[in-house]
């Protein structure tokens, strides 16, 4: 297998750098400077992004090694086979790290008053209490079956778990017991002991009294299950175009629940028999089963920070969206806009006036139309509900709602079967596109003028996100900026992508191309023996043309600084190739989501804000727009708070050379959190 990592290289495989980032978010459960209950959110956060790691990454990997195995990847020209081989032990050991923090955040719990418990830390009593508990609450609710020739093995839902247990009768004939755990009729945690705040996982309940259920069966051994499976699916190569779009959707989701398996976790050990059985059973590979030493689900983690709610020094200090200074509450939130860009900055200012600015254009009379891009919005959205206010009152409203944004098909869906209702135009997307773009377009006739107002952001239409992720909003009447956004919702109905621009950087065709373009110039200058810089802020960088280009860029003596959060395919400070490149990732309280590209030094920067992280898919396989910032106060606040960000010595991990990344201490200097500064600037602006 090639080594991904060769001396001298300025590559990393996706797949592994993915990993060292949910590295990252491990070493917060770690960090014992987190206070305790938070820890316990980064536990749960990382096994989640792992299910996710496997059910699209690994599903990915395992469909190509099956369809061409000699396919390469094109930056350490790995095949999927040798990816995999990577992937399943990095994977293991970072469980076995996962393995022992748990164990020491749950004897920490125990000093924090709350005990979660197994059958080997409780007295006969409780036993007994538990035993009829399980009785009357539990057994009458659980669907048992047997695995046998008359009965087939049953369908394993992904990421359920499932009680599985070895049975046999005096002919010595081993069969297969398995009871689903999952069953959403009785709790998760149940209550051993209120006093003491006792509690015992479900699972381990039904485990525990399985030779009950199975009597008339000796019980060899027993375990629990759970089961991941592949969610990768191509929605536009399975599309028939003879079929309606949102209903072949619903068909879709309910596809991906039974795709093949790519992960097998067990929480015992089997008798290897048993687990090549399982493995026969549910065409799992050997290599793809994992036994693992905490609960198989930590979601639970979550209801434990609910018991301990009181104990607000366990949590991070409460803080609340502040109100933007850039915005007057007493008057039309349009009226200012005209008057002057405006920018709020997500957790740190509150969306109320975007917000405001909805339903203020849904009741105002002169407001002729508002279009808008949804990728993912709230459970109880206002946003849709503003726009459905707007049509209700008869304006026109043209709204894009992407039913291919992955896991959240179900309430995109949902939203726009009501948006269809109350008389909004909806379009599901583009033919081969995904509509990542985050775009509102509200027009409005001012003294027989078609006026535009423009609202660009860097992420998703959503209230609750919007208190947990670092975003950009930007807010604009400025013309040149509303005809290019209103060019892109003309090519959007026409189903067409826009070709060209002036102002936007649009994606597939005006993104790409125009970053270069961008960082050619400061190659131009860094060559001709002038000030040169580039400084990007991003969640990933995958895509192989601008990582060329920042190669270059670098070996043309351009500095740069890149803030990448998770997935880097750039080894930074490589010398002789990407020395003059720093790339750092911060990960902390809030997850970073902002895109900000910058092209020179201060004095003359061009910054942009954008959806589009330098991904291929981003770049060439999507709708994104990235807006210039045009206002000199909001162009020097967003480089204040890039070089913030860069100065971050509590948060922040660069990369090394050889491609891992180290935590930045303060040392002398005194500890700077990016995302607390920028939040008691907000606080400290309400203030003045």
């Amino acid at each position: 297998m090639r080594n991904p990592m060769d001396e001298n290289t300025v590559f990393m495989n996706r797949e592994l750098s993915w990993l060292k980032f949910n590295e990252r978010v491990l070493e917060e459960a770690e960090n014992e400077k987190t206070p305790f209950c938070e820890r316990l959110s980064f536990a749960s956060i990382y096994q989640s992004n792992l299910d996710e790691f496997f059910m699209v990454r690994v599903g990915s990997l395992i469909d190509q090694q099956n369809v061409d195995p000699d396919m390469r990847e094109n930056k350490t020209g790995m095949t999927p086979g040798e990816q995999l081989s990577a992937i399943l032990p990095a994977v293991r050991k970072l469980n076995a790290r996962k393995d022992k923090v748990y164990a020491s955040l749950m004897e920490q719990l125990e000093m924090k008053g709350v005990r979660l418990v197994d059958f080997r830390k409780i007295g006969r009593q409780e036993s007994e209490q538990l035993e009829r508990y399980f009785d009357s609450q539990i057994a009458p609710l659980i669907s048992p079956s047997i695995v046998g020739r008359r009965q087939p093995f049953p369908f394993l839902s992904s990421r359920e778990i499932y009680a599985v247990v070895v049975l046999t009768r005096k002919n010595g004939k081993n069969k297969l017991g398995i009871i689903p755990c999952n069953t959403n009729v009785f709790p998760r945690l149940i209550e051993v002991s209120a006093k003491d705040k006792t509690y015992m996982l479900a699972e381990e309940l039904i485990l525990h009294f399985i030779p009950k259920v199975f009597q008339g069966y000796y019980v060899k051994s027993k375990s629990l299950l759970r089961v991941t499976r592949n969610a990768d699916i191509d929605a536009d190569a399975l599309y028939d175009d003879d079929l309606d779009y949102r209903e072949f959707m619903v068909a879709l989701i309910k596809k991906r629940k039974r795709l093949a398996p790519v992960r097998l976790e067990l929480s015992r050990e089997l008798d290897g028999e048993i687990v090549d059985t399982l493995c026969e059973y549910m065409d799992v590979k050997r290599e793809y089963v994992f036994r693992n030493n905490t609960p198989l689900d930590l979601s639970f983690l979550f209801q434990i920070q609910d018991i301990l709610r009181q104990k607000p020094e366990l949590f991070y200090g409460r803080r609340i969206p502040q109100k933007s200074p850039m915005f007057d509450s007493s008057r039309p939130i349009l009226a200012q806009i005209r008057e002057g860009d405006k920018l709020l900055t997500y957790p740190y200012e509150s969306m109320k006036p975007f917000l405001e600015m909805l339903q203020q254009a849904a009741n105002d009379d002169a407001v002729v139309s508002i279009k808008m891009t949804l990728y993912r919005v709230a459970k109880q959205s206002k946003v849709v509900e503003a726009l459905i206010e707007a049509a209700e009152n008869g304006k026109e409203v043209l709204v894009l709602v992407e039913l291919k944004a992955r896991f959240d098909e179900e309430n995109n869906i949902e939203w726009s079967r009501r948006l269809e209702a109350a008389g909004c135009s909806v379009i599901y997307g583009l033919d081969g596109y995904k509509v990542h773009s985050k775009l509102c377009l509200i027009t409005r006739r001012e003294d027989d003028q078609t006026v535009y107002y423009t609202q660009i952001g860097t992420g998703n239409y959503n209230e609750k996100t919007a208190r947990v992720y670092t975003d950009l909003s930007l807010m604009t009447a400025r013309p040149e900026i509303g005809h290019e956004a209103a060019k892109v919702f003309n090519a959007l109905a026409k189903d067409e992508v826009v070709e060209e621009t002036e102002q936007l950087l649009v994606a597939p065709h005006c993104l790409q191309n125009k970053v270069l373009d961008l960082m050619d110039g400061e190659i131009a200058r860094a060559r001709a023996g002038e000030p040169a810089y580039i400084g990007i802020k991003i969640n990933s960088l995958t895509d192989k043309a601008i990582i060329d280009k920042l190669i270059e860029a670098s070996c043309a003596g351009v500095h740069i600084d890149l803030i990448v959060r998770g997935i880097c395919c750039l080894i930074a400070g490589v010398p002789g190739k990407t020395e003059n490149i720093r790339v750092i990732s911060i990960v902390g309280r809030f997850l970073e989501h902002s895109r900000i590209y910058i092209f020179g030094p201060r004095e003359r920067a061009k910054v942009f804000i954008a959806s589009a992280d330098y991904m291929t898919r981003n770049t060439l396989r999507r709708v994104e727009v990235a807006a210039p910032i045009l206002d000199e106060n909001i162009r020097m606040r967003l480089l204040d708070q890039f070089e913030t960000m860069l100065r971050d010595n509590v948060q922040a991990r660069e990369m090394q050379p050889d491609g891992s990344y180290l935590r930045r201490e303060p040392g002398e200097e005194a500890p700077l959190s990016a995302q607390e500064t920028f939040y008691q600037q907000a606080y400290d602006a309400v203030a003045k």
